[in-house]
């Protein structure tokens, strides 16, 4: 059977920048940013880092986040945060797509794809000594890839006839003293910034030092095109692509060359059917840390090279900071709503780069409007992991 096409007809969020597309994007293309200090809480006073990209509490009509107003009574109770920001954002993404199986076919047709690169770390230090007496448990994930892999493998299960409707994304709740403490050690982490937590992310700048842990979801509803069309659903894009590879470099520092991303772009344009002349802009996993961030600038320049002039990147984490297993997902809105509204999210905090080396639009600081036909968004993970998206205008 030929591939069948697949749309984009819903979007939910719960970030760092608060709860819902609207608030969340406003805020990201004012320049908002999302990162505070720890320093005021006991759990963490003893840590060598004290700032996170949180999820702001409140209400939703403050565009914030309260669990009783997305899950059944008692739940919020009973349930993992990240169990919690994923019904969120998916119960966010279902009501945009306006999607509402009924008879039994359709809710066969019907799947979800949601992964977490963590899960919660507050159930698994909590229960680390009844697993020990009671037995193993064992979950699969792919790191800070997860999100993007599983909207790309929902694509995918689409495309090849087993869903007509998929709900996709990831979501991670990691702001805990035992995750902020095991990156710390891995000196994965930007520190000194306690004081002034919103500029601690600081993708392709020459200052940049680690990453901000980062919390929320991300959630897409994916839709065979024709199905879409049929029922009248309004489509935000068309996802074309997905490309994936495995470097197995280093633990946690990618090839200085960037080969395994430039696979992943290469191969994600490959299924899309288009060529590097036809991107606009490329939304990178750059995290802000010095190896990362250098690897991924060189693969985008070997990938893209002869369009230097054409092409624009940027990196939300200087606003997000670091979602870990959900950021592949937030970061696919982001490319998504960069298609459909012509505008480039900026990249915070870019006050100085190597202008030899960073010699690409990263649109520092500010959003800029742009046409913007087609977009990537890469996702990679420690251990080499490796994923890469691509969304078109339809």
């Amino acid at each position: 059977m030929s591939q069948r096409r697949v749309v984009v007809t819903g979007l939910g969020l719960v970030t760092p920048l608060g709860v819902g597309v609207n608030t969340v994007w406003k805020n990201l293309l004012q320049g908002q940013c999302g990162i505070i200090s720890l320093a005021d809480r006991e759990a963490f006073e003893k840590l060598p880092v004290r700032i996170a990209a949180e999820v702001p509490k409140g209400s939703l009509e403050e565009g914030k986040f309260t669990a009783s107003e997305w899950l059944d009574r008692g739940d919020d109770r009973t349930m993992a945060k990240f169990s919690q920001y994923a019904i969120a954002a998916a119960r966010q993404a279902i009501q945009d797509s306006n999607w509402k199986p009924e008879t039994d076919r359709e809710k066969q047709r019907t799947g979800v794809c949601i992964g977490s690169g963590m899960g919660s770390l507050e159930d698994i230090v909590e229960t680390a000594g009844s697993y020990a007496k009671g037995g193993p448990n064992h979950a699969v994930s792919t790191a800070c890839t997860t999100g993007a892999h599983s909207i790309g493998d929902a694509m995918r299960f689409i495309q090849y006839g087993d869903a007509d409707v998929m709900v996709a994304g990831g979501t991670e709740a990691s702001v805990h003293p035992l995750a902020i403490a095991g990156f710390a050690r891995a000196k994965s982490l930007a520190s000194d910034y306690e004081s002034n937590p919103t500029e601690a992310s600081r993708p392709f700048d020459s200052d940049r030092s680690g990453f901000v842990m980062g919390e929320g979801s991300g959630v897409v509803v994916l839709e065979e095109y024709e199905h879409a069309k049929k029922r009248g659903a309004k489509i935000y894009a068309e996802i074309k692509g997905y490309g994936l590879s495995g470097d197995a470099h280093h633990m946690t520092s990618p090839p200085t060359n960037g080969q395994g991303a430039i696979n992943s772009m290469r191969r994600a344009l490959e299924i899309a059917q288009l060529s590097p002349a036809d991107i606009d802009y490329v939304n990178a996993h750059a995290t802000s840390t010095p190896v990362g961030d250098a690897a991924e600038n060189n693969a985008i320049k070997t990938v893209f090279d002869g369009h230097w002039d054409k092409i624009n990147v940027s990196s939300t984490k200087g606003a997000t900071g670091h979602l870990l297993g959900a950021a592949g997902a937030v970061e696919a809105i982001f490319s998504i709503l960069a298609v459909k509204n012509d505008i480039l999210p900026p990249t915070l905090n870019l006050y100085e780069q190597d202008k030899q080396e960073f010699n690409l639009n990263y649109v520092p600081l500010v959003a800029q409007e742009r046409k913007v036909r087609a977009a990537i968004t890469n996702s990679f993970g420690f251990g080499g992991t490796n994923a890469t998206l691509c969304f078109t205008k339809v």
